[in-house]
């Protein structure tokens, strides 16, 4: 037996399963965290453009390095503004929310034609009086707002418009959230009015698809001696003889990457409107310049670069997070091309 260990916990998370692709390109939101005040939308989205480092001076409370300046990676991600092109209402119901009804805006740009069918005539005066008459005599009311995003706007060679439902929280009634939204019904929504810099938010994106892949890579089981039987690139064992299968715990080959993925918690460190102040010389690789609102978010992000991120308020807030505007002294825009 020689030198085998007598420890060897599994290999790889359980905790999603199955492994397979995801039927959306973005992400898909499944949960929204209700807020008090006054009403406000609990999500944005934008595409991912690239890294890069900073240097800022640490304010968490809880951090053993408050005080001091430290180097970070950061994630840019351009936000342009998103246009608001409707309002769904949903009513809450023992098999989850039912779709009661939508009022779209007036005048619908063109663009949003090659991603929805438009309608080719559309009374709204008269859509509006059904669709209010849908927010009397219950409380089970849940608005979304209906944005979509301005892919001509972003250093990326798309045409066709994302679209994505944003819930309204806050408010004492849905029919107070169903005003906060009529009065912004077909202009753009930026960036700044969702969140505030130095705040948290939740990301949710796929993840960069890596194809059919071996047990040793998607799983990473070691690599059995040369002289093994059949195979070195995979388990030793499959399991034991009774129950007379496979069980789902052991390392198999099979898809990986691709997945729909949410990291909670990450702090917005800056939100910029000048493109040039933080794209690198030549620009991002495989994106491009900065053309219109960003932002810098602390660590890394779901996802290839030109992929859409949806961003979310925190679904599990910290206890007793910063509440002040980071204090950065160093942002990198060194080029990402190499010396020559």
């Amino acid at each position: 037996m020689g030198a085998r260990r007598q420890h060897a916990p599994r290999h790889g998370s359980l905790r999603y399963l199955p492994l397979k692709r995801s039927r959306y390109t973005a992400g898909r939101i499944r949960n929204w965290l209700d807020e008090e005040g006054e009403p406000h939308l609990l999500g944005f989205a934008g595409f991912k453009a690239g890294m890069t480092h900073l240097s800022f001076i640490e304010d968490e409370e809880e951090s053993a390095y408050k005080g001091i300046e430290i180097m970070r990676a950061v994630t840019i991600i351009e936000t342009p503004p998103l246009v608001l092109f409707g309002i769904k209402v949903l009513e809450k119901s023992e098999y989850g929310l039912i779709t009661s009804g939508e009022l779209l805006a007036p005048n619908l740009n063109p663009i949003l034609g090659r991603k929805i069918i438009l309608p080719k005539e559309y009374n709204f005066e008269e859509k509006k009086k059904s669709f209010e008459k849908l927010l009397e005599g219950t409380d089970r009311l849940v608005i979304k707002g209906l944005f979509y995003t301005q892919p001509k706007n972003v250093g990326t060679p798309r045409k066709k418009p994302d679209t994505i439902e944003i819930k309204v929280s806050g408010g004492k009634s849905p029919k107070e959230q169903y005003a906060f939204l009529k009065e912004k019904l077909g202009q753009e929504i930026r960036v700044r009015n969702f969140v505030k810099e130095g705040e948290y938010v939740d990301t949710i994106a796929v993840t960069k698809g890596k194809g059919f892949q071996g047990p040793m890579k998607r799983r990473g089981v070691r690599h059995l001696q040369k002289k093994s039987r059949k195979t070195v690139r995979g388990v030793g064992c499959l399991g034991a003889w009774h129950p007379s299968r496979v069980m789902y715990t052991v390392a198999r080959a099979g898809q990986m990457g691709y997945h729909n993925r949410v990291e909670i918690n990450k702090r917005l460190m800056k939100i910029g409107e000048k493109g040039e102040e933080i794209t690198p010389k030549g620009g991002f690789i495989r994106y491009g310049v900065i053309k219109s609102d960003y932002i810098i978010l602390l660590g890394s992000v779901p996802g290839p670069k030109k992929r859409l991120v949806k961003l979310r308020k925190p679904m599990r807030p910290k206890l007793n997070p910063s509440t002040t505007t980071p204090e950065i002294t160093y942002i990198s825009n060194v080029s990402q091309q190499g010396s020559k």
